[in-house]
């Protein structure tokens, strides 16, 4: 059996680096670490300067003493299409061939633009049609990701969705589930959705919005550097609820929840027969109190800050407190930790 990558999250605001390893019991959390990279350097998905995020991840590679190569990466944003089709049933064979030119139906970009990748849900219905899930990703982007993870002297092997990967860190956390949740991933600029109903993924959706629109605010009403602002906003998550920041960070933070309930509404609207039953929040700023409130407040369902790391053993250096700071913003690398080289989008 081959042996899992590196969980290696590329974000905007900082890497994430995950190392598992499977034992006995279950997994055994190896590595994890944060390092920050320089703002714009990843702006709305794509990279803009390879130079500084190569260099944040060979920082972090060194600091955690990581010497495995193999890394898992994934991608989100505007370079990124996952649609359901339906198509008649057919070998695998013959889905291998005729995916390509079905894609074309309903992608907006030119196939020999993008790397197609699709699976199979469930068995065929009446009507002799299966449903595929298919994902087009740019390969400009994908070939970026790459090339930071080999400036870095890392090897590129899975290039996996942000989506999926929170997906499965949930899934490896928690179980999976047979009632319908929502995992939303609050990153720095894009916030992932993905709704999971009986354990399968039935809506995605990347929303740009995240972090640094509490950091903006701050700096912008409260007449602060983006260092300061930042840095107000990470002392109010860990508990120095300043007045003004608090204002600030509630009148932003009901902002973004609509606009994620935009997505959930969507979601039921075109679902009847669902009903959402729990949120999970994960990425830097799911810990942000008025956040969790006025997504609770608009969905009328519980909303609980994910643990992706929960029930698992982590190695002695790792300290607990940082998990229990940090660990939510682990879950993508987590959910790319636990791929192996040769793995399928999944």
């Amino acid at each position: 059996m081959a042996r899992n990558c590196i969980g290696l999250d590329l974000g905007s605001h900082a890497v994430k680096v995950t190392q598992i390893k499977k034992g006995r019991g279950g997994f055994q959390l190896l590595k994890y670490g944060i390092e920050p990279v320089p703002p714009d350097t990843i702006v709305d998905g794509a990279i803009l300067t390879h130079s500084a995020v190569s260099d944040a991840v060979r920082a972090l590679f060194d600091r955690l003493e990581i010497k495995q190569k193999e890394v898992a990466l994934a991608i989100s944003g505007n370079a990124l299409i996952i649609k359901k089709i339906q198509v008649p049933a057919m070998t695998a064979d013959e889905l291998e061939e005729q995916v390509p030119w079905e894609a074309e139906h309903h992608i907006p970009f030119n196939k020999n633009d993008v790397e197609i990748d699709y699976q199979v849900l469930g068995a065929p219905n009446a009507q002799g049609q299966v449903e595929l899930l298919l994902v087009a990703a740019k390969k400009e982007v994908i070939a970026d990701y790459a090339s930071v993870a080999r400036e870095a002297e890392l090897k590129p092997m899975v290039v996996d969705v942000a989506a999926f990967a929170v997906q499965n860190g949930f899934e490896a956390a928690y179980g999976a589930t047979q009632d319908v949740v929502a995992l939303i991933n609050v990153g720095a600029s894009i916030s992932t959705i993905n709704i999971i109903v009986g354990g399968m993924s039935a809506f995605t959706r990347d929303v740009a919005t995240g972090g640094n629109t509490f950091s903006d605010d701050i700096k912008r009403h409260l007449a602060l550097s983006s260092e300061e602002a930042e840095s107000m906003k990470v002392a109010f998550t860990e508990g120095s609820h300043v007045p003004d920041v608090e204002r600030v960070l509630a009148a932003a933070s009901q902002l973004m929840a609509g606009e994620f309930q935009k997505s959930i509404d969507f979601f039921l609207s075109s679902h009847p027969e669902s009903s959402l039953s729990k949120i999970y929040l994960s990425g830097g700023s799911a810990r942000i109190p008025p956040l969790n409130a006025a997504i609770e407040q608009r969905a009328h369902v519980p909303v609980e800050v994910m643990d992706p790391f929960r029930g698992m053993q982590a190695a002695a250096e790792i300290e607990p407190d940082f998990l229990r700071v940090h660990g939510a913003q682990g879950v993508i690398s987590l959910g790319l930790a636990l791929r192996s080289p040769g793995d399928k989008f999944d």
